[in-house]
């Protein structure tokens, strides 16, 4: 047997019982691996002599493409492995990879896999400060950069061994990545790698001013994976569209190892600024099969006519953050196809989701997937149907059980925050700070993040409900609810919104919105204020709404009204 075959075995349970949710949940195991490298025991096995395409880059605005097979991109990788051994790479130093989606990103992510170095993903939307705390935090001895940004590094006083990519003539102090296809495409690794080895670690800002480091293994993200494999429904042959940026989580999660797992085609659109209009004609043109998008994008691709577009999709998916039922059901309606909603984290795989060909309950983000057992808790710990996502944390591995061990597509821990990890994995349990309802039927519905729950007259309420609402009015694109101190209640909801193309905001649309929250919603629920901004949003595209909060808790308990803002009373003749 192979190192790789229990990981084999594993994957194709899965694809073999794509759309039999309750036998994949039932009997999947993850596989025990003591020895494993992913890009040398699966990626290259299953590479070899294997021509079916595996990377397809398209310029969205010049059209040129570049389009690499299994077999090429195991070459290739082989090649940049040697190469990045020769400038001194070993095994367990840190990379910092800094790329925007082009072929090396790939090519360097396999090396790096290969020879068992540690990568640290950064978004090129980095500023030269953040670059600088990343460098601090994460203390990496490589960077690989892309030549658009060598100047964040230039400024930073550091020993880095620096590696420019796009730039036929590097500057002084910079190597040149591309000298590294010249290499030798035989590697010979130097020792095995421990599945239980680091390789990745990625960023995450938190409430310090450092950010945290969220470290994952060569089985954790590899092969943990697999339940974002089932979720998205990836098959061989697959061409899968991931709108995502370098640097995060998701890229890794649907770039990388769910549709390779699959033996699936990455597909990769090249382009400065979203366009829904032209990823829409992406889509038809290049055939692609499966998808997964933000919400963010999601919501811009509905204002569009999707019916006019002929598309080739049987599976989409939505993840980052929660995605709003009236947005499922408008592309539903043009397309007859529904968006399947997902729920994980940069210290997870996919955790729970609604997976193909199962019934989707309007609102829920679905079942636990295969491999993990979730469990709600209250504020005191206790199992509950409303309360914080939880997993239950046992022993890696060494279990007869699929679901007795701790769940393998779980973080080791926080590298540089001893603190931290042993707060998040308190009283045998890794805590997601996010909450939800349990329904009898094992459908798990998001009331949101533990911060972001608030109560007004002693109701708790959620802001994503609320919000999901909002957006079914015909002028709003985005909204983000927060509590608003009121001296009566406490706190009132109040919506900050973003409108959709064709509208403006004055009191004849306020007074829209607030009867349509009257007719919606509960009472105690509806909205009680309104104010049009541009939203604040993360370099990832999720609403700050922290920052919104923390802005109407700064106006105090008796606030003053704001220029703009609208309040539910201005309009006596609602009642």
């Amino acid at each position: 047997m192979t190192v790789a075959q229990g990981f084999f075995d594993a994957r194709d349970f899965l694809l073999r019982h794509r759309t039999d949710y309750e036998r994949a949940y039932r009997e999947f195991a993850w596989p025990q691996l003591g020895e494993f490298n992913w890009a040398l025991d699966y990626f290259d096995a299953m590479a070899r002599g294997n021509d079916n395409p595996a990377l397809w880059i398209v310029d969205a605005v010049s059209g040129d493409e570049l389009k690499l097979s299994f077999a090429q991109m195991s070459e290739r990788s082989s090649r940049i492995a040697n190469s990045l051994r020769s400038a001194g790479v070993a095994r367990g130093d840190r990379v910092m990879l800094m790329l925007p989606n082009r072929v090396e990103l790939w090519d360097a992510m396999l090396a790096a896999i290969k020879l068992g170095a540690v990568v640290l993903p950064a978004t090129t939307l980095l500023s030269t400060n953040e670059v600088r705390d990343r460098v601090e935090v994460g203390e990496p001895k490589f960077a690989i950069v892309d030549a658009a940004e060598t100047a964040k590094f230039d400024a930073l006083d550091t020993t880095l061994t620096k590696i420019v990519v796009g730039n036929a003539h590097p500057q002084a102090g910079w190597l040149d990545f591309a000298e590294g296809y010249t290499a030798s495409a035989t590697f010979t690794p130097a020792g095995l790698t421990h599945a239980g080895d680091p390789l990745l670690l990625y960023f995450t800002s938190g409430t310090t001013s450092k950010p945290k480091l969220v470290q994952h293994t060569h089985e954790s993200y590899p092969v943990g994976s697999l339940s974002t494999m089932y979720w998205v429904g990836l098959q061989p042959g697959d061409v899968h569209w991931n709108i995502s940026s370098p640097g995060w989580a998701k890229h890794a999660w649907s770039c990388l190892f769910a549709p390779w797992n699959a033996q699936a085609c990455v597909f990769v659109s090249q382009y400065a600024r979203f366009d829904a209009k032209q990823a829409l004609d992406t889509l038809t043109k290049h055939g692609i099969t499966t998808m997964c998008a933000p919400p963010t994008v999601w919501r811009m691709l509905v204002q569009e006519p999707l019916a006019s577009y002929a598309v080739k999709l049987r599976e989409i998916v939505g993840a980052g953050e929660p995605l709003n039922p009236e947005i499922i059901e408008r592309v539903r309606r043009a397309w007859g196809i529904t968006i399947r909603d997902g729920f994980g984290q940069t210290e997870t795989t996919c955790l729970i989701a609604n997976s193909p060909g199962q019934p989707v309950v309007p609102g829920s983000m679905g079942r636990p997937m295969p491999g993990y057992r979730i469990e709600l808790v209250d504020h005191d710990g206790n199992p509950a149907d409303e309360g914080e996502i939880t997993l239950p944390l046992g022993k890696r591995g060494g279990h007869a059980s699929p679901h007795a061990s701790e769940p393998l597509g779980l973080m080791t821990g926080y590298a540089n925050n001893h603190d931290a990890t042993e707060h998040v994995m308190r009283d045998g349990r890794y805590r997601t700070s996010d909450v939800a309802v349990r329904r009898p039927d094992g459908y798990f519905i998001y009331i949101g993040r533990a911060d972001d729950v608030f109560k007004s007259s002693d109701y708790r309420l959620s802001p994503f409900e609320l919000e999901s609402v909002l957006i079914e009015h015909e002028a709003i694109a985005e909204a983000a609810v927060v509590p608003s101190p009121d001296p009566l209640r406490l706190a009132v909801p109040k919506a900050f919104i973003a409108l959709r193309h064709g509208f403006e905001f004055g009191p004849d649309l306020a007074k829209s919105v607030f009867r349509f929250s009257r007719e919606k919603l509960a009472p105690y629920k509806r909205i009680r204020r309104i104010e049009v901004i541009e939203l604040p949003k993360t370099i990832s595209g999720k609403i700050r709404r922290v920052e919104l909060r923390r802005r109407e808790i700064e106006r105090g308990d008796a606030p003053a009204r704001v220029s703009g803002e609208y309040w539910e009373e201005d309009f006596s003749d609602l009642r």
